[in-house]
Order: structure tokens, then sequence, then C-alpha cells
């Protein structure tokens, strides 16, 4: 077993004792299909509770967005985004000819799954903020990906933004039924009912 999966397997078992990282697959079951994975954000620790949720054959293609400026900052950042996770990376700062979509569609592309967050920026309320037009623009280019909601709960509470150590907390994320772009359905429709779709699952009172 090569570093990266003793590093991967090492990361899986503390995110469980740390979160417990169960996965509640109430719209459909942990299949080998190309999907996107989209979900609510509110913390650093979002991607690998989802990546702890899945079944260990679908991590390998399973990739998160990570903003390349920050998770290339330091060596042991970029190898483990690089090496474990098989992140891809989005600049956050580009120039006008630019696609920051690109990267994606590549993964896409090569039969890839992703894990996104629409609202492009963590958040500190009970509720995500309004979806960027990403999500949209990928299902319009890949109409054949299965997209996938998901509500991740309580991981806000194990490391709040802002802060850097994190607290054992029972944490879930429950997954949705797959969606897909509706023909003649435009932009805001579409986000507004992938947003409304996420947070269908949230648990009652939460």
């Amino acid at each position: 077993m090569n570093p990266a999966d003793l590093m991967g397997k090492l990361l899986a078992f503390i995110a469980r004792l740390i979160t417990g990282a169960q996965g509640h697959w109430q719209g459909c079951p942990p299949e080998a299909l190309q999907r996107i994975y989209f979900a609510n954000h509110q913390s650093h620790l979002d991607w690998v509770l989802i990546w702890a949720s899945l079944p260990g054959e679908l991590r390998s293609t399973t990739r998160p967005i990570a903003a390349k400026d920050y998770w290339t900052a330091t060596p042991l950042k970029h190898w483990i985004t690089r090496e474990v996770f098989n992140a891809v990376y989005v600049n956050r700062t580009r120039t006008d000819d630019q696609d920051p979509l690109e990267p994606l569609q590549q993964a896409l592309a090569a039969g890839d799954s992703l894990v996104i967050f629409p609202e492009g920026t963590r958040s500190n309320k009970g509720e995500p903020q309004a979806f960027k037009s990403g999500l949209y623009h990928l299902a319009e280019q890949f109409p054949g990906v299965q997209l996938v909601p998901a509500w991740i709960s309580n991981v806000q509470r194990v490391m709040p933004k802002g802060e850097v150590v994190p607290v054992p907390i029972l944490c879930t994320v429950t997954f949705g039924a797959p969606m897909h772009l509706q023909d003649g359905e435009d932009k805001r429709a579409f986000l507004e009912r992938a947003r409304a779709a996420v947070m269908a699952l949230r648990p009652v009172g939460g």
C-alpha cells in the first residue's frame, strides 16, 4: 500500500472518530455511477465528511474542488489534496479569458465524479446562500451525469468558520434523489430547484 492510500485510510479513520461520518442514502444508493454531489457548505471539513461517508470503492473516482492558491500553499496541503483526495484545482483569481469551469469539465469528460458546494463560500447561516451558476452550466454540458443533492448536518459545530481545532460531534450526510436539468428550464429556476432539493434534506428542526 502506497503512502497516499495509507494517509487516506488514516484520514477516514480520524474523520469517523471525530464526526461519526454517517451517510444516509435516502434518495439513491451509493452506486458506481458518474455523479455531481452538491451540498451546503459550512466548514473546511465538509469535503472530508462526504468523502468518509462514501464507500471505499467510490472515493478514488469522486473528486473535490479545491482552491489552488490555498490548497497548494504548503507541500503538505498540496500532497494531501493531490495524492490522497485527487482534487480538482480551480483558480480563484484568473484572467478574463480563463473559464473557471474548465478543470471541472475536464474531470467530468474523463469520467470522474465531483463534489461541489454551489454557494461558493462557507456560510454561518442555517440555510444555504443562493447558488452560483457553475452547477447549471455543468448540468447543461453533461446531461448524462446524475446531480445528487446532499445535506451536511452538524459539521459547522465540529469546526466553525474561523476555528482550527475540531470538537468531536456526531455528523451526518444525507443524500437525496438524483436530479437533472429539465428541458427548457432556465438558469434561475434550476438553481432555485437545486437549492430547494438540498434544503429539503435538512433534519426536522434543523
